[in-house]
């Protein structure tokens, strides 16, 4: 059997893929993060083992390597394990490094994409992460960095002229703010913060680059940065 590495999606259970919904139901083994919901949780047969591995702000409740070490023990096992990562595997949830630990056990594994909150968070709260003749790139970068790797270029950031979408940036947002300024962006920069982007509870804080840092942003938020922040195509459209 295999392990599959399966996007979550960003919150709202009908954005979870058809693929990633079927290997839940049939999987012996699910492997899950704090922020899967319960109705995703609830597709999973009576009898798998739930593994909650989930990683909280300011600790760890189980370091990496102990979650690879588990993939790795249940796949050699030849059950069919799903490892449930919030948004997409691959785009901040670590999932290169489990995949990295099943090659290197000689497990097979299959990764699941999953809809990412860095475009669907913005897309909730109706904002287009690029515009037509207004934002032509976005980047998506972490605003939880690790002190042991490669920095983000924040100042370099400011230079792009496109969207900027920060995942997992709140308890960092001033820091990055005062960067973002010293790159050039201007103080009335527009930034939205969406938490809990496509579930019942999402909230909205619009506010500029120059006050962000105490607008009191909770987690889980995603933060946009750039001119298409201040859209709300929900309700209105440009130019109105």
């Amino acid at each position: 059997m295999t392990v599959y590495l399966v996007g979550a999606g960003p919150g709202d259970p009908g954005l979870l893929t058809v693929r990633g919904a079927q290997l839940i139901a049939s999987a012996a083994v699910v492997v899950y993060d704090r922020l899967t919901s319960a109705e995703i949780l609830a597709l999973a047969r009576p009898d798998a083992e739930m593994i909650d591995v989930g990683k909280r702000a300011g600790y760890v409740t189980m370091p990496q390597s102990d979650i690879n070490q588990i993939l790795v023990d249940r796949g050699l096992t030849g059950v069919s394990v799903v490892r449930l990562k919030g948004g997409d595997p691959y785009v901040f949830g670590r999932g290169g490094e489990e995949a990295a630990a099943l090659l290197e056990a000689g497990v097979a594994f299959e990764n699941i994409p999953g809809i990412t909150s860095a475009i669907a968070a913005p897309a909730a709260a109706g904002i287009p992460v690029t515009l037509r003749n207004e934002a032509l790139s976005f980047t998506v970068v972490t605003g939880h960095e690790d002190p042991g790797s490669a920095q983000v270029n924040w100042e370099a950031l400011a230079q792009t002229g496109g969207t900027i979408v920060i995942l997992m940036g709140v308890g960092r947002i001033a820091k990055i703010a005062a960067r973002l300024l010293a790159g050039g962006l201007a103080p009335h920069t527009p930034v939205a913060a969406i938490r809990w982007g496509t579930t019942p509870q999402q909230e909205v804080l619009r506010t500029t680059l120059a006050e962000v840092g105490t607008a009191g942003l909770e987690s889980p938020s995603t933060i946009v940065v750039g001119n298409v922040a201040a859209l709300d195509l929900l309700h209105r459209q440009p130019g109105q």
